[in-house]
């Protein structure tokens, strides 16, 4: 059995760019060693609505062989970094859908001690991004996970400023993810294994 840390990164993205960053912490998590499932969370919206905006039907029919997340996922990772784009400030239904049926993971404490963190995005400039993610934590919290946040503790994260997780701004469209994003993407997955790592070997001495 692999002792590597064992990374799950589920999120929910309409048009791609929660796709890139999360594709983003998968790559810069592996490279750090860990063994990682990129999952998507299942589309609620009806098809009528994907259809109607060529962006997110492009973006749907383009990440198909995604697998879509699953409880399981969460039992077996070390560690689960979550992404969600901004709505109203807040989590997103699809991702929050998702969340809702880990009650009985939670019920067999089976969502505690492990590492969680996450990430966001939004169309302008303040428009939610750090409530969402406080949002996405307070679930943690009730889980009994250990919430590893980003923080100011890499002289990169000075370029993005973001102490809560990764974002981005994508102007409605018109600005893609760039390397700003990608370096803090990369600054969160390589915290997140190492201190999962960490509290994994603890526990297992004691």
């Amino acid at each position: 059995m692999s002792n590597a840390t064992r990374l799950a990164v589920i999120y929910y993205s309409s048009t791609g760019v929660g796709t890139a960053i999360a594709k983003e912490i998968a790559e810069a998590a592996e490279k750090s060693g860990a063994e990682v499932r990129l999952r998507k969370v299942a589309e609620l919206a009806p098809q009528e609505a994907i259809d109607a905006n060529p962006t997110w039907a492009a973006h749907h029919q383009q990440t198909a062989d995604v697998p879509v997340a699953v409880p399981d996922d969460i039992a077996w990772a070390d560690a689960v970094i979550f992404g969600s784009p901004t709505r109203f400030g807040n989590v997103s239904s699809q991702l929050k859908q998702f969340i809702d049926t880990l009650g009985p993971l939670w019920m067999r404490g089976q969502l505690s001690d492990k590492v969680y963190s996450g990430f966001t995005s939004s169309a302008t400039q303040h428009g939610g991004q750090e409530s969402t993610l406080l949002a996405l934590y307070n679930s943690f919290h009730h889980f009994g996970g250990i919430v590893v946040a980003p923080g100011f503790v890499d002289q990169g994260k000075w370029v993005d400023g973001n102490p809560y997780g990764t974002s981005h701004v994508d102007g409605n469209g018109s600005v893609p993810v760039d390397d700003v994003a990608r370096g803090a993407a990369r600054i969160q997955a390589e915290r997140v294994v190492r201190i999962a790592g960490a509290v994994k070997a603890g526990l297992a001495a004691l």
